[in-house]
């Protein structure tokens, strides 16, 4: 039995660690019983386990029987604080968590691919890493910490692969250099002088200055920004007063600045403090601004991102390989790339047949499980093409 057919055999296993999963998510830095369950199948697997790598990580070990180079490979595995609202058999049994984001198949597909290749151990020219993180959907995230344990020490190239709803099932989407942008928070609360609405000249408004802010910060983007450079400046939320006739005493908003380019990012930061200096300046309130960095942006490596979809293109027709654009979303697979070369693709989840039509972090969010298998597939493309797999 192939390789290929050894997974195709694991599919049913695959689903059904998939959907405990699902009914027992756990949220990001409080994860126990999923790396309790994910090292426990590593090693019945006869793969060497590390537990708590940076954390609540966990990485497996494969060594070949010949030698070549090290491959690794990562899946995420924490959930979100979203209600589960579907309708299926393998509904979340956790109040207010749900895995909306799909990496139980994430995890369900690297645990397959590991089991199918341990049973093929004998034939492999090199060693495979299984890194499960934790914590991807919550800054700091797991993936920094994972690295500065060491989970990718003699690894020389590494592969990730997020699934997409918003794509139909049999897709395969690459993207060359940067795919994802950097994710950065901010936080602004404006301290001024209430007073009655009905004599404005008595007080120092925060509504007007916080109106300020959020047409200030647009021309950042339309004015100082190369407009080849995508930059996206959000204020999300703003809370202030309660009745119509009192002008109030503070003004908090926050939101998020979304970047490519290093360079840009720096800008769009300075900025945003020379912004709420000049409203304290103009309007005589206090501005207490707080900026903080999240992940970098994701760099997928140019050669490593065009032999794999050229591999993807010849060895599996039955998928739809397509050049995607960047997207402004985050994901904290960048710091694994910035230490190895490798790239970091979607693969095609959504299926209207069985209602998977919803976006990520939506209460009905689902995927086609048939797509672990396309998912651990590539990934078979990959050690094909390091020559782990003649």
């Amino acid at each position: 039995m192939s390789i290929s057919e050894k997974l195709q055999a694991n599919l049913g296993e695959m689903i059904d660690i998939r959907r405990h999963l699902h009914m027992y998510p756990e949220l990001s830095f409080k994860e126990v019983n999923t790396p309790k369950l994910i090292a426990e199948k590593l090693a019945s697997f006869g793969i060497e386990v590390k537990e708590n790598v940076g954390g609540n990580g966990v990485v497996g070990f494969l060594k070949g029987a010949f030698d070549g180079p090290t491959i690794a490979f990562r899946a995420d595995f924490d959930a979100l604080p979203i209600q589960d609202e579907k309708d299926v058999p393998y509904k979340s049994k956790i109040e207010g968590v749900s895995h909306a984001c799909g990496h139980d198949i994430h995890t369900a597909a690297l645990l397959g691919l590991a089991k199918a290749l341990a049973d093929a151990r004998e034939v492999l020219h090199g060693n495979i890493v299984f890194i499960h993180q934790f914590a991807e959907e919550v800054v700091p995230g797991g993936a920094k910490a994972m690295v500065e344990a060491g989970c990718l020490d003699g690894v020389d190239y590494v592969y990730g692969a997020h699934v997409a709803s918003w794509s139909e099932l049999g897709t395969v989407l690459f993207c060359e250099e940067y795919a994802m942008a950097a994710a950065d928070f901010f936080e602004l609360t404006i301290q001024g002088k209430g007073g009655h609405g009905a004599a404005p000249h008595e007080t120092i408004d925060p509504i007007v200055a916080a109106a300020q802010f959020v047409f200030g910060v647009q021309p950042i983007v339309s004015r100082n920004t190369d407009p080849i450079e995508s930059t996206v400046i959000t204020v999300g939320k703003i809370e202030s007063g309660t009745v119509g006739n009192v002008i109030p005493d503070k003004a908090y908003l926050t939101g998020t600045v979304r970047t490519f380019n290093p360079d840009v990012r720096d800008m769009v930061e300075q900025k945003m403090n020379n912004l709420c200096r000049a409203i304290e300046i103009q309007y005589d309130a206090k501005l207490d601004f707080h900026y903080t960095r999240g992940y970098d942006a994701v760099y997928n490596h140019p050669a490593e991102t065009a032999a794999l979809r050229e591999a993807v293109v010849v060895h599996l027709p039955e998928l739809e390989v397509i050049d995607a654009p960047p997207r402004m979303g985050a994901e904290d697979f960048t710091y694994y790339l910035q230490e190895k070369p490798g790239t970091f693709f979607f693969i095609g989840g959504g299926n209207d047949d069985i209602n998977a039509i919803y976006p990520h972090h939506h209460p009905k969010f689902d995927v086609d499980e048939q797509s672990m298998l396309h998912i651990s597939k590539v990934f078979l493309q990959a050690l094909t093409l390091h020559g782990v797999i003649k």
